[in-house]
């Protein structure tokens, strides 16, 4: 698995995102992003009601004793320790949603980048419970990320209209992050999530490029 570094634009934020970090794969760019972005449907938000967590079956098993919470803890940290029931132990994890590093797995999330409630009420509501659980253990795509646990709590089911990440130089991979999700999923947007995206998209304040 690749670890990716940033390279910022504003010399300001260089500190805040200058130790290698890891991405989840499928992150695109910046004009893929934005042809995704204009193609998916725009729709006034309704809540259909009836969500609950437990209609996106998550955490599913991902190889032997472990699930895909812990291949997350893996593929984002460093010197992961784990023991024989694949629980993780110990490591180092950078949240890209501010930059901070962790060393206790208890002071990290998977964060879900598009939130199961939002997906719900934006199309999941209709799909089989088969599909809602590829949605919520999807690492093909840039749906999970290791994340500060304070800032998952924070964000909870809220779209970029209303919930940013503190470090603005994440803005422009969070927007396309999001964008890829909702566009391989078939997921509808409103237009204040929509203008809200393609304002960070437009920030490309940094890119990734492959660690050496």
């Amino acid at each position: 698995m690749k670890l990716y570094i940033f390279l910022l634009a504003a010399a300001s934020a260089v500190d805040a995102a200058s130790a290698p970090m890891p991405a989840p794969p499928g992150i695109p760019s910046q004009s893929i992003a934005q042809t995704e972005l204009s193609s998916l449907a725009v729709k006034a938000f309704v809540d259909p009601g009836g969500y609950n967590r437990d209609l996106f079956p998550h955490w599913s098993t991902q190889s032997g004793a472990c699930n895909i919470r812990e291949y997350v803890l893996k593929r984002d940290g460093t010197n992961v320790v784990t023991n024989s029931a694949c629980a993780t132990t110990s490591g180092t994890w950078v949240s890209p949603y501010d930059g901070e590093s962790w060393k206790a797995v208890s002071d990290v999330d998977i964060d879900h980048m598009v939130p199961l409630k939002n997906a719900w009420a934006n199309g999941a509501s209709r799909w089989t419970t088969a599909k809602r659980e590829q949605f919520a253990n999807d690492i093909l795509s840039p749906q999970l990320w290791t994340v500060t646990d304070n800032l998952n709590q924070a964000k909870g089911d809220k779209s970029p209209d209303a919930w940013k990440p503190p470090l603005t130089s994440f803005y422009c991979t969070y927007a396309k992050s999001w964008v890829q999700v909702k566009y391989k999923w078939e997921l509808s947007i409103t237009s204040a999530e929509k203008s809200a995206l393609a304002s960070m998209i437009n920030t490309s304040t940094l890119q990734y490029i492959p660690a050496s």
